[in-house]
């Protein structure tokens, strides 16, 4: 199960990943034993933050809970798009209004 969250926020992470051209103007990260944060803007408007937390530490029910957000703006267009998620034992769960809702 841990690794399907750690794969949900990987695939998170490259979908919202810089252009080749845009540089990185703001970076902060805090990783400790059981949370972490992070952050980052780019010059093309991109932006991700997540945060995660050690979830019931030590027992059979151990996970690690991620909240976090991306945000870009479609070059061709100019429209901003941001992706609001949860990626914890119920797996990676995606809010936008640019997503369909079933």
């Amino acid at each position: 199960m841990k690794f399907l969250i750690v794969l949900a926020a990987l695939c998170a992470i490259a979908l919202a990943a810089p252009r080749p051209d845009a540089e990185i103007v703001k970076q902060d990260s805090d990783v400790g034993p059981e949370s972490f944060e992070y952050a980052y803007e780019t010059s093309d408007g991109t932006k991700h933050n997540e945060g995660g937390q050690l979830k019931d530490a030590g027992t059979e029910h151990e996970a690690i809970v991620v909240h976090g957000s991306y945000s870009w703006v479609d070059e061709k267009t100019g429209e901003h798009f941001t992706v609001e998620y949860v990626a914890d034992e119920n797996g990676f769960q995606p809010k936008g209004s640019h997503i369909p809702v079933a």
